[in-house]
């Protein structure tokens, strides 16, 4: 006999109930209504609900050109670090040299 799991009815309703008293039920049923309303659908649905319900913060454009730039930021660092080790190796060289003499 196969079992399935039902989470307990009363912390589903205890949940339930929560939501609606923070007003989370309300927010969310207003973005929808707003979203299907929308003449033009947006090609990034959960960023208009995110917008519409007053979240700041970047959008997906801001994100890509931000991880670009730490991309380029990340290159420059590696690029950094091995001159570094270049320039310590030739540095100990030097060093060496001059302490043979």
């Amino acid at each position: 006999m196969a079992s399935t799991y039902r989470p307990n009815e009363s912390k589903r309703e205890e949940f339930r109930r929560y939501l609606e008293k923070g007003g989370v039920v309300d927010a969310v049923t207003r973005a929808l209504v707003a979203l299907y309303e929308e003449a033009e659908k947006p090609n990034n649905a959960t960023e208009f609900v995110r917008r519409f319900m007053g979240a700041s913060g970047p959008d997906s454009a801001e994100i890509e050109t931000i991880k670009a730039e730490l991309m380029a930021v990340r290159e420059k660092f590696d690029e950094l670090v091995r001159e570094n080790e270049i320039l310590k190796e030739k540095l100990q060289k030097y060093e060496n040299s001059e302490r043979g003499q």
